[in-house]
């Protein structure tokens, strides 16, 4: 609903690295809120599906795991869906009906402070949306990870990551509140512009700063402590030209039984982060090429291609919040642009701009996994172990392997299971 919102979801994927498919009406999205504690219930009392480990190397996807990965991702859409239509019908709910004028007001009633108001506003605002989409968010990222098999995570450490998640939106929501007000006041004209380039530097330094100060509230680490596996990780590395500051074990397992490999950070703060999920059952060959593929980004410069990317879309969705706000002011009675009021139609405007933006950004996405998937087998030379990888990623993780198009064109940052198996089948002729 607004950035707030936004933020939280993004604090929530790390915290649990979920990934979420008609859109619904506003009378089904009150349903879903109103009705889901019954149907809560009933999904608690139901039987969960039991998930293997990945054990010896696959030759082959598994059909039962593909089948429940199938249904899984069809109900994740529909989530998606249900979300998204909750969220944006609540906002324009809020415009609509002259609520969030009110709830302005009443803001100004308690403290009429430039800098106090919209703080109260905010606090009141994502206080209502919190426990309104409460149960739903119970469902996706609780109840359903546990259904599948894809959560270990109790209920008290469900709710402990939600309440870090929700402390942290609220204060980086709270200080993105101020600050795109105060622009709003001191550039009128060109705010828009202003706010972009302060939202893409704040987000360079949260890939920075990510690793040191926000994983470690949700996660555990320990350095590797398996010698010859540091080693070639290491040596990859330096191979790739990339200076790291250790390999580190995740406590992904706290959480979840699916699997993760990344090279995060910048600079200083550049570091290779296993899942314990992923040292339990993978061999060294499978997680060395698992690694080549993520140091193929930094090879390829894929890092400064996002951002820059990042920049055009956050620019672009700047601008039409601007327009969309300059339209909005007269229709929904706000005094001006920096009306308070007006955040729910700025959300509105900033969540659409980056639906349309998904398709496009999505397609460079995999482009660039694709060409990094070619680097990972052409410098280990390890097309069987990576084939290998990508079947018991596709059954330990339940995913897809062969989605719809329309799917992959709009929800796909990779490219599907199948086609990285059959491009691995292709590099393990041309060795032989």
């Amino acid at each position: 609903m607004c950035p707030p919102s936004i933020l939280r979801t993004q604090l929530k994927a790390i915290s649990t690295g979920r990934t979420h498919g008609s859109a619904p009406t506003f009378a089904q999205c009150v349903w879903n809120t109103l009705g889901s504690p019954f149907v809560l219930l009933v999904m608690t009392l139901s039987q969960p599906i039991e998930l293997e480990s990945p054990g010896t190397s696959p030759t082959e996807l598994d059909p039962g795991r593909q089948a429940l990965a199938v249904e899984y991702a069809g109900v994740r859409r529909r989530l998606f869906f249900l979300e998204m239509g909750f969220t944006l019908g609540i906002a324009l709910l809020l415009m609509v009906a002259g609520w969030s004028v009110g709830l302005r007001a009443w803001a100004e009633s308690v403290w009429d402070d430039q800098w106090v108001s919209p703080a109260l506003y905010l606090i009141a605002l994502g206080g209502g949306y919190t426990l309104l989409s409460l149960p739903l968010d119970y469902y996706s990222s609780f109840l359903l990870p546990h259904k599948y098999g894809l959560s270990t995570q109790s209920i008290g450490g469900w709710v402990s990551d939600n309440v870090k998640s929700l402390a942290l939106a609220a204060i980086f929501g709270l200080g993105g509140i101020e600050l795109l007000y105060w622009v709003m006041r001191v550039f009128p004209e060109w705010w828009w512009l202003v706010m972009a380039g302060l939202a893409w530097f704040f987000m360079v330094a949260l890939a920075q700063l990510a690793p040191v100060l926000l994983m470690p509230i949700f996660y555990k680490f320990r350095p590797l402590d398996d010698a010859e596996l540091v080693q070639r990780l290491t040596m990859l590395a330096e191979q790739a030209g990339t200076k790291v500051r250790g390999v580190y074990v995740m406590d992904m397992s706290s959480r979840t039984t699916a699997a993760n490999a990344m090279l995060t950070g910048l600079g200083r703060t550049r570091r290779i982060i296993l899942g314990d999920t992923l040292l339990k059952g993978y061999t060294h060959d499978e997680i060395e090429t698992v690694l080549a593929h993520e140091l193929a980004h930094h090879v390829h410069n894929d890092l400064l291609k996002g951002l820059a990317a990042e920049a055009v879309v956050i620019t672009a969705g700047m601008w039409v919040a601007s327009r969309v706000m300059i339209w909005g002011a007269g229709v929904f009675g706000l005094r001006w642009i920096g009306d308070v009021a007006g955040l729910p139609l700025f959300g509105l405007a900033m969540v659409l701009s980056g639906l349309i933006s998904m398709p496009v950004a999505n397609f460079l996405s995999r482009q660039m996994e694709r060409a990094a998937d070619l680097y990972a087998l052409r410098t280990t030379g390890k097309s069987q172990a990576f084939r290998s990888v990508m079947l018991k990623l596709a059954g330990q993780n339940l995913s897809e392997a062969d989605p719809p198009a329309w799917v992959r064109v709009l929800f796909h940052s990779h490219p599907p299971v199948s086609e990285r198996i059959r491009v691995a089948e292709r590099a393990m002729k041309r060795e032989t």
